[in-house]
C-alpha cells in the first residue's frame, strides 16, 4: 500500500508516520507539508507545499497512491468561524479533490474529533465546520472515505506536541492518560491505536463510515 500523509509533524501525524513505517505493508510515505519531518528512513518521501488551497504545482507528485491519512488540523481557539473554516473545511477540500482526481480507487481517512455535528447546525462553531468537512469529504468519489473522531489522545514513543502547554499536560497527567486509555475506551486513545486503525480501515475497510475512540481501539 502506498500512504500520503498531510500533517505528519503534527501530535497525531507523527504517530501515523510511525506506524506506517513500522508496517511491512505499506510499501511508500509520502508527507505533505509546509516544513520536513526531520526524519529519514527507505520508505518516506516528501513534499514542502505552502500553498494548501492550490496543489497544482505538486499534481504530478500526488497520483498512484492508494490511501490518504489527513492529519492536518487546528485548534478554533480565538478564531472566527471564517478564519477556521477556510484553515479546516478550504484546506482539507482542496487536498481531497486534488487526490480524489488522481486516485480514484483511494480510501481517504480523515482526523476529525469526537463531537462533530454531522447536522451542520449546531451551537458550536468547530463542531458544525467539521461536519461540513466530513459530510463533503464523503459526497467526493473515492473507493472510500472515513471519519475518524477520536477523543482524548495519549502521545507514545516519544511523540510530542508542537503546542508547549498542551505538551506540558501530556507529560504531567501521563500516568493518569495511561489509565484512562486502558479503563475507558469510548473516550481515550493513544496515537499508536490510530495510526494502526488507519492502516486497517485503509487495508480491509469498515462497517460504517464514521469511527468513534471505542472504533479506533477495537481496530
Amino acid at each position: 500500500m502506498r500512504v500520503v500523509l498531510f500533517g505528519a509533524t503534527g501530535m497525531v501525524g507523527q504517530g501515523v508516520l510511525r506506524e506506517c513505517l513500522l508496517d511491512p505493508e505499506i510499501e511508500s510515505v509520502l508527507a505533505v507539508g509546509r516544513s520536513p519531518t526531520g526524519q529519514r528512513h527507505a520508505k518516506l518521501h516528501e513534499i514542502v507545499h505552502n500553498d494548501f488551497l492550490d496543489f497544482s504545482r505538486i499534481e504530478s507528485q500526488l497520483a498512484g497512491y492508494d490511501a490518504c491519512f489527513f492529519c492536518l488540523g487546528v485548534s478554533s481557539i480565538g478564531m472566527s468561524e471564517e478564519q477556521y473554516r477556510r484553515l479546516t473545511y478550504d484546506i482539507t477540500l482542496a487536498a481531497a479533490r486534488t487526490l480524489a482526481k488522481l486516485n480514484p480507487q483511494m480510501v481517504f481517512i480523515y482526523v476529525t474529533g469526537r463531537g462533530t455535528d454531522s447536522s451542520e447546525r449546531g451551537k458550536l462553531m468547530w463542531a458544525r465546520v467539521k461536519g461540513k468537512t466530513e459530510n463533503d469529504l464523503l459526497k467526493l468519489p473515492f473507493k472510500a472515505a472515513y471519519m475518524f473522531r477520536p477523543a482524548g489522545i495519549q502521545p507514545l514513543h516519544g511523540i510530542r506536541s508542537k503546542t508547549g502547554w498542551v505538551q506540558a499536560i501530556y507529560v504531567g497527567t501521563a500516568p493518569l492518560l495511561s489509565l484512562l486509555n486502558r479503563l475507558t475506551p469510548t473516550y481515550m486513545t493513544t496515537t499508536e491505536q490510530v495510526g494502526r486503525a488507519m492502516i486497517k480501515v485503509a487495508r480491509d475497510g469498515y462497517p460504517k463510515p464514521v469511527l468513534e475512540s471505542d472504533d479506533i481501539n477495537r481496530m
